[in-house]
């Protein structure tokens, strides 16, 4: 069974300030959701499952879904706040959504095979799609608690512009992911890159190589129904529920798998450099780039 490629777009998009996920920013105004699409398609993805806010649900159709009618289908969920397991109700005044794998739950009844969830806003290349597309479409039918993650290294995932978000990784001796904490503000202070901590001092993380996720997760139908339960003790935790920014990560969940010995995470390494856009400033940079990957030939001027 062909994988599917299950794209992340319900971002708010506030430091960038707009709709990046719609944004044209190719020759003839293709997104990098495009790319990313394309490539999937190169590696032989069979579906596109798209989590949107249902309050651009016609824009995104226009833009968006129409370009890949006869190339793929496509399928849409919606993430809202109020998307909760029973017994939980949304806290009064949050407007921020729950967080990627409150996302990634919206997919359930939409995937039923291998799946790898992606950023709509990260260009990642064709070679990170071909090397999860293989490892999904190898897994024997009905496969659980075998998952992948694309190690991209950290000196080639930052921005010139600010402070940018990443799951920092640890691994074993198999090459299997061994830890990953989100780290929502890393950047380079003083020459070194550093997170800030949970007291707001600046930590090193431990040299330009260090894996970390740009959530580009392989993984298999079972993930949910993990997902699903730990969602409930993450909204029975009082601090989660009075903390309105409070988050419930993919990282999250995926650092409990493994501390509980239930999943295995592989992590296929990659030297390629990422690009997207997380201010507006990127902007500017995003756009050169992808041109001269279309002047070398790397893309068509048109894509669909």
């Amino acid at each position: 069974m062909k994988p599917t490629l299950f794209l992340l777009a319900a971002g708010m998009g506030s430091r960038y300030g707009g709709l990046k996920q719609l944004d044209g920013l190719g020759p003839n105004g293709e997104t990098i959701m495009d790319y990313s699409i394309y490539d999937a398609i190169q590696a032989g993805f069979g579906k596109l499952v798209f989590v949107i806010r249902k309050d651009f649900e016609q824009e995104f159709r226009e833009k968006i879904i129409s370009k890949y009618e006869g190339h793929i289908p496509c399928e849409m969920v919606f993430q809202g706040l109020d998307a909760l397991p029973e017994g939980f109700t949304c806290p009064e005044g949050r407007v921020k959504p729950w967080g990627t794998n409150h996302a990634v739950l919206m997919g359930k009844d939409a995937i039923k095979e291998p799946f790898c969830v992606i950023n709509c806003d990260d260009f990642y290349n064709r070679d990170a799609f071909m090397a999860i597309g293989k490892f999904l479409s190898e897994l024997p039918e009905g496969a659980k608690n075998q998952y992948a993650m694309v190690g991209f290294r950290i000196g080639n995932t930052l921005s010139e512009n600010g402070s940018v978000a990443r799951g920092v990784c640890a691994k074993d001796e198999k090459g299997n992911l061994a830890a990953i904490v989100e780290r929502t503000e890393i950047m380079k202070v003083d020459g070194e890159i550093s997170y800030k901590d949970e007291n707001g001092n600046w930590t090193p993380v431990g040299g330009e190589n260090t894996p970390v996720s740009m959530n580009m997760w392989g993984f298999t139908p079972d993930y949910f129904d993990y997902s699903e339960e730990f969602f409930k003790t993450f909204l029975s935790d009082p601090k989660n529920m009075e903390n309105l920014k409070s988050e419930f990560f993919i990282p999250l969940m995926v650092d409990k798998l493994i501390n509980d010995g239930t999943a295995t995470v592989k992590i296929l390494d990659t030297t390629s450099k990422w690009f997207g856009v997380t201010y507006a400033a990127d902007r500017e940079g995003v756009v050169a780039r992808i041109k001269t990957l279309v002047d070398e030939g790397v893309y068509p001027a048109k894509l669909f």
